[in-house]
């Protein structure tokens, strides 16, 4: 189940500005801020089901542009990259650039 949250955050993180307002606030309370189903639904007067198929709707959404756009699993061979550079590599200079690097992610 983390895992899948944290696959969703990433998605999220990437992706997030092709989802409608109404998308991005639903992940944005399920996901980020911990909110469960019912509180959503109260919030925005609307039925725990709706709120829940949002919810997998946008999942699926954020699964599609990643299978088009792969810019997370680029993310992820980036970032394991660098933490490979980071261990054979001794010079302080290049490992404040790689952390660098990590940063801009």
């Amino acid at each position: 189940m983390i895992e899948k949250t944290t696959r969703i955050n990433y998605l999220f993180d990437f992706y997030q500005t092709l989802l409608t307002p109404k998308q991005r606030n639903y992940m944005e309370m399920y996901y980020l801020e911990d909110y469960s189903l019912g509180e959503i639904s109260e919030l925005f007067h609307v039925s725990r089901q709706a709120v829940y198929d949002n919810i997998k709707r946008t999942e699926a959404m954020l699964e599609s542009y990643e299978k088009k756009l792969h810019l997370y699993e680029k993310f992820e061979e980036r970032i394991a990259l660098i933490e490979k550079l980071e261990h054979i590599v001794s010079d302080q200079s290049i490992l404040k650039m790689l952390q660098q690097l990590k940063e801009l992610d």
